[in-house]
């Protein structure tokens, strides 16, 4: 299939999955961050289930999960131009059938997704908070993916609360100094917190990634912390079980 590439995009490899993405480094390209989040979250196999990613991006994780699963990913994604990028991605990959993009606000997703009927939720939101402090990123399109200027985390708590079915499963990726606040925010909506991994670039290194499962209406006890994750050994080389997330088994 022929697709029109806009001036600053590329067409690079989401190598484990066999899939083509559109990128653009003025306006979008996924990182580890989605990789680690679509590899952590765990879908169905089946056709039957409602899988939704919110903060999409350029599609990254939605494309990601639609290799998981035989059901139907429904994407939302604020930026009109990111939303366009991952249209044609799906495009290019031949999965219109499968995956639906749809250009929106995440808080307004009820609009476009019924209440209490998402099984499987995945999202990688922004995560800097914005205070007259804050140094965001001069290019719009990247301030918007990683500050919360139009999305902070209770808001994205609550609608992922309202998404999801009784039972129904939350995968986010974040960053580690939120820890709690991401907690306290997943409680507040009955979304229990369920399993936690911590990323680190390196060995002896803080974490700086953390990745976690909650399920809506779950029990309060059984948290699990899963083994750490490290990306990088001391030759600049990604550990085994990171390549495998991004190369597949080669």
């Amino acid at each position: 299939m022929t697709i029109q590439l806009k001036q600053d995009e590329r067409i690079d490899q989401l190598m484990q999955y066999d899939l083509e993405i559109i990128q653009s480094p003025s306006v979008f390209s996924f990182s580890l961050d989605a990789v680690l989040l679509g590899n952590f979250a765990k879908v169905p196999t089946h056709d039957r289930a409602k899988v939704v990613d919110l903060c999409s991006g350029n599609g990254a994780v939605a494309l990601m999960l639609s290799q998981k699963t035989k059901s139907n990913i429904t994407a939302i994604e604020l930026q009109e131009r990111l939303a366009d990028m991952a249209q044609r991605s799906i495009q290019l990959n031949h999965l219109t059938e499968r995956v639906e993009m749809i250009h929106a606000d995440v808080k307004d997703a009820v609009t476009h997704i019924k209440k209490d009927s998402v099984d499987v939720l995945t999202c990688n939101p922004p995560y800097f908070t914005v205070t007259s402090e804050s140094r965001k990123n001069p290019n719009t399109h990247l301030a918007i993916a990683r500050h919360e200027l139009h999305l902070n985390l209770k808001e994205l708590m609550e609608t992922s609360a309202d998404l999801l079915k009784t039972k129904g499963k939350a995968y986010f990726v974040h960053r580690p100094e939120r820890f709690l606040e991401i907690m306290d925010e997943m409680r507040a909506v009955r979304i229990a917190p369920k399993r936690i991994r911590f990323v680190y670039p390196r060995k002896g290194k803080e974490a700086n990634m953390l990745l976690i499962e909650g399920i809506k209406h779950g029990k309060e006890t059984g948290l699990k912390i899963a083994p750490p994750l490290y990306v990088f050994d001391e030759q600049d080389n990604y550990f085994p079980e990171v390549r495998r997330m991004i190369y597949g088994n080669e």
